[in-house]
């Protein structure tokens, strides 16, 4: 016995002990990775010397001779902290993640080659200007130095996820940054599935119940729509056809984005006027989801006409949202309508043409091979028409709204084969005046953003962006899909720049955008019917008129503020006839529970505070009543609508147009009304919280469940792994609060927090060294670097980062300096 004894513990550590090495082998080989700051390089192709400073939060302050030497630095900075990240969303431009993630990556590599987006961006390169294109070589020229070190130096391949998931790393070139600037359209454009999701719903619904579920926007209500049916007659629509979609695992790197999560943001600026210092303020969040690494990367240039700092996006050379000397920028996401889906009629003789105004026209065929690791490759045939692209059925469920005998198409304005944003952007950029800045947005193409922009003496907002021209004869005016046929529903060209928004000096001394509706235009000249949620903007409105002027504390104070307007309005209206009602009821009863939550909710100011309780007993509340209100009239279609629509409850608590019809269950003899329905919802969302966290509900908080989930796109999913390199971080806010918190919607847990301000800056020009910036996890995208996530505790608790323009400060505490020393031609 004492025999087995010793041979079992001699195999155990023997195990241990072969775990350990493996451990140790593992970290040996991830830590080769790690960049070294303080090193010197010897560069070919620079004409002078480029030093790196990074300060103490390892953000790096870039200098050179030239222009073009600060942005090869920058090129360089970007590839030693975010290498995998750069490459992956390469890939997913160029749909090739099949070659590394195998068959689960088909259906976005489908998707991707079928809007054939890297072709286009590569089109795209010879139509900048040449101011434009030296950036992007002398950018793609500093990656791929640092590519160079990485296979000349045994920097254990660059990043560590290379190891795991190892691919040729092909030279960049400057259409990788113009398809790395498209990917971030698709994430900011949310119309096209708003239009199929609309057209599905018309399909189920009277159009007054869809004015209900789906207004097009509260302050001017439009009732007259297409009956999408109508537009087919005697067509079959598969409703509840299933098709295959992306996996899971996949989606994350998606840049297709779930309903609600398309790009936000929030920005406002005080004219001197208004503020303490006598200068002039800006402030901006853009609103993404939520990554570890983030998407945001901070950065400063000094470029030969002065020092840049701000927000960038690993792979292009861009300052999105930032400061000069002379200018600030902030960007948000206008909500204007750049996407139209089209149906093709096939002919039914020959299923290679579809009709035209002209009669029936042959699709543009192309055949595309998609290499899959581990198995076959798969030859995709990609079709276009002269409206856009041929959309497979499984994309954003198109195909449940598309008669036998059509297909679906898109037009966007992104697909452009003569996209100049970058440039555009990069003017911006150089802009020190408010006129060269609107000037820069001439060659602004996709996806459109609103830019609210100042100097130290004036404010100014700007719509950047094509806005297509359409008839005004157009059957569905771009809200449902239409037939593509019809010649009236084509785009017709382009509004002229001219016609997009624009506000200077305005006699308040205050802009702000919270990608509310910013013009009142009438179809066809108009830019959206869908606008982002009006909550936020009415809060907004009330803290800065609350002030006659502001500081840059205050406008820190709005950006991180946690009240939701949303809960103010609603809880009067839907809680009127339950408060306070009846005798006090026995404890550890149904009636004791509600009683409870209601007096909870009724001393309750609306704060969603990570520390309180009523926040997720309010989110849990409304989630179920939302799901009760509509689960029997849309059936499937309820799961299309993950999170609460304020609109609509309002709607139906004040009977606006008989919307409280909603309250009664269609499949029950007996006529339920809002209150009943409104109790009954509560109380499910009471065992809801009861059997999720097993707590008194006086112990219950708000951050258990919005938890802020910065996953990591791949080595996220992977048991062990997940522990080390997800960051998630407990957090106030929630969907229509200003301190933005977007909840996931959908899963055992709904509210975790998955997309709101990764960045989020503050720009002083009284005192512009004074500025400051944040961003929600780390610099570096490698796990075992102290870059990682040392940022995020800061942005969790609402702290800022100096943002200055000052070298020395930036070398007083600087962790390394880089010098990339021009080699001497031979």
């Amino acid at each position: 016995m004492s025999t087995l004894f010793k041979w079992l513990f001699r195999v155990f550590v023997s195990i241990l002990g072969l775990g350990i090495l493996a451990i140790i082998g593992v970290y040996y080989l991830a830590s080769r990775s790690l960049p070294e700051y303080s090193a010197e390089f010897d560069i070919a192709g620079l004409t002078g010397d480029v030093e790196i400073v990074r300060d103490n939060a390892n953000v790096p302050h870039i200098f050179g001779p030239t222009d073009e030497d600060v942005y090869f630095g920058l090129g360089f900075a970007h590839a030693q902290d975010r290498l995998w990240q750069m490459v992956i969303m390469r890939r997913t431009a160029e749909g090739r993640l099949s070659e590394v993630f195998g068959e689960r990556a088909l259906p976005l590599d489908d998707i991707m080659r079928r809007l054939d987006l890297y072709d286009l961006a590569k089109r795209s390169v010879r139509h900048q200007d040449a101011k434009t294109i030296e950036i992007l070589e002398a950018y793609a020229a500093g990656v791929n130095a640092w590519l160079e070190e990485v296979n000349t130096g045994a920097r254990g391949r660059g990043a560590p996820e290379l190891f795991l998931f190892p691919n040729t790393l092909a030279p960049w070139t400057p259409a990788d940054s113009l398809a790395i600037g498209k990917l971030m359209a698709m994430q900011l454009s949310a119309h096209m599935e708003n239009e199929v999701l609309r057209a599905r719903a018309t399909l189920a619904l009277p159009p007054e119940r869809l004015a209900d579920i789906m207004p097009d926007n509260e302050e001017a209500p439009i009732t007259e729509l297409a009956d999408y049916a109508a537009l087919f007659p005697k067509s079959v629509f598969p409703r509840y056809a299933e098709y295959g979609d992306i996996p899971a695992d996949m989606a994350r790197l998606s840049p297709f984005k779930a309903r609600g999560m398309a790009g936000a943001s929030n920005a406002w600026a005080a004219a001197p006027a208004r503020s303490a210092n006598g200068g002039t303020l800006l402030a901006n969040d853009p609103h993404l989801e939520f990554a570890a690494p983030s998407i945001w990367y901070l950065a400063r240039i000094e470029l030969e006409h002065g020092g840049i700092i701000g927000g960038t996006i690993p792979g292009t050379p861009v300052v999105l949202s930032g400061r000069s000397d002379h200018l600030g920028w902030a960007m948000t996401s206008s909500y204007a309508d750049d996407q139209d889906v089209f149906i093709e009629k096939l002919n039914p003789d020959d299923p290679e043409e579809y009709l035209t105004p002209d009669g029936y026209k042959r699709f543009e065929i192309r055949q595309t091979i998609v290499k899959v690791k581990d198995s076959e490759p798969r030859t995709l045939t990609m079709r276009w028409t002269e409206n856009g692209p041929v959309l497979p059925a499984r994309h954003y469920d198109v195909g449940k709204i598309t008669p036998a005998g059509h297909v679906a198409s898109m037009s966007w304005t992104a697909l452009s084969p003569r996209d100049t944003s970058v440039a555009a952007l990069l003017a911006l950029n150089r802009a020190t005046t408010i006129d060269e800045a609107i000037a820069a947005g001439e060659n602004y193409i996709s996806s459109s953003v609103n830019i609210t922009m100042v100097t130290a003496d004036e404010i100014a907002l700007k719509t950047f962006g094509v806005l297509p021209k359409r008839s005004y004869r157009h059957q569905t005016k771009g809200r449902i899909p239409s037939p593509g046929w019809i010649e009236h529903n084509r785009w017709n060209g382009r509004l002229s720049y001219g016609l997009n928004p624009e506000y200077r000096a305005p006699a308040s001394g205050l802009l702000a955008n919270t990608n509310d509706k910013v013009i009142d235009r009438r179809f066809p000249n108009h830019m959206s019917f869908l606008w982002g949620d009006t909550e936020r903007v009415k809060r907004l409105e009330r803290l800065l008129q609350s002030r006659d002027v502001h500081t840059r504390e205050s406008f820190m104070e709005a950006q991180l503020d946690t009240v939701s307007p949303t809960a103010r309005r609603l809880l009067p209206l839907i809680a009127k006839d339950l408060w306070f009602k009846g005798a006090t009821a026995p404890e550890g009863t149904p009636e004791r529970q509600r009683q409870i939550a209601l007096d909870l909710l009724a001393d309750w100011n609306g704060e969603m505070n990570e520390h309180l309780p009523e926040p997720l007993i309010y989110a849990a509340w409304m989630r179920s009543l939302q799901t009760r209100l509509i689960r029997d009239e849309l059936g499937p279609l309820e799961e299309s609508f993950t999170h609460i629509n304020p609109v609509f409850l309002a709607r139906v608590f004040l009977d606006v147009d008989g919307a409280s019809a909603w309250c009664d269950v269609v499949q029950s003899t007996q006529t339920e009304d809002c209150t009943e329905i409104a109790r009954i919802a509560l109380d499910e969302a009471l065992v809801m919280l009861r059997e999720r966290y097993n707590k008194d509900l006086a112990s219950l908080r708000w951050g258990d469940a919005h938890i802020a989930t910065h996953n990591h796109a791949v080595l996220g999913t992977i048991p062990v792994l997940n522990w080390f390199v997800n960051i998630h971080q407990s957090t106030s806010g929630g969907d229509n609060t200003l301190m933005r918190g977007t909840t996931l919607g959908t899963g055992p847990d709904p509210f975790q927090n998955v997309h709101g301000a990764g960045y989020r800056g503050v720009y002083d020009f009284a005192d512009p060294d004074s500025s400051v910036f944040i961003m929600s996890t780390g610099q570096s995208g490698h796990p075992l670097s102290r870059f990682y996530d040392d940022l995020g505790e800061l942005w969790r608790r609402g702290e800022y980062i100096p943002m200055s323009l000052d070298p020395e400060l930036a070398r007083a505490g600087s962790v390394g300096i880089t010098v990339l020393r021009a080699q001497a031609a031979e």
